[in-house]
């Protein structure tokens, strides 16, 4: 562990909080659309068309309100009012403009961690929107380098921890999606660290890899200093 030289962290629901504005989103949503669907069942149907959206979208608020406008169309059967289809490009404008909540230990982590490794952060979702976040959060200034991505996979972490340091067996990736943070970082080599989080999207749950020895799990941000000297 003395050779680790590069950490990536997730951005969304790790550094800061994202999922919740989508939950708060999906229940207006229910509220607009009472009339014609029950709000279990328009969850499920707006899921199913994220689930095919994503090829075409990718990860972010833009393809979540285009979802939203889809399923408006598809459970009223095409009859869904303009002023719906109005109110729901509203709600999406309104997620690009939330304000940025950083979680606990996050500030103070980074600070502590900047001077001794390479802090990369590494999110997938729509540019622009991440790199707003980025700035509103004020924690640029801790990254050697920002990698925001179309996907994460194991051929991702390997290109950025090549890019940003020596390579993915030299590096930690630490996050809140076991799918996309944690299992194919290491299964290109890496270490990586979960930081679970109350709120976490149904399409990023996968089984924790827990056998793996370079698998950790940690309670909050706060505690990844105190890892990483357990693991010297």
């Amino acid at each position: 562990m003395s050779t680790l030289s590069t950490i990536g962290f997730d951005a969304d629901d790790t550094l800061w909080q994202n999922e919740q504005f989508f939950r708060l989103t999906e229940t207006r949503f229910a509220e607009l659309l009472t009339d014609y669907a029950e709000a279990d069942h328009l969850q499920d149907r707006l899921l199913e068309a994220e689930k095919r959206n994503l090829g075409h979208y990718g990860f972010g608020i833009k393809g979540f309100t285009l979802s939203m406008i889809e399923t408006a169309v598809e459970v009223t059967e095409g009859r869904v009012p303009a002023s719906v289809i109005g109110d729901i490009l509203g709600m999406g404008r309104e997620m690009l403009r939330h304000p940025i909540e950083t979680l606990p230990h996050v500030r103070e982590t980074l600070e502590a961690l900047s001077g001794d490794f390479r802090l990369v952060m590494i999110t997938k979702g729509d540019l622009f929107d991440q790199e707003r976040k980025l700035a509103q959060s004020g924690l640029g200034d801790f990254f050697d380098g920002v990698e925001i991505v179309s996907d994460k996979n194991a051929a991702t972490y390997e290109r950025v921890f090549s890019r940003h340091g020596d390579g993915a067996a030299r590096s930690m990736m630490v996050g809140n999606s076991l799918k996309s943070d944690i299992a194919p970082a290491i299964e290109a080599g890496s270490w990586g660290v979960y930081i679970p989080h109350d709120l976490t999207w149904v399409l990023e749950r996968i089984d924790e890899p827990d056998q793996h020895p370079r698998y950790r799990k940690i309670e909050h941000l706060g505690e990844l200093g105190a890892l990483i000297a357990t693991l010297r």
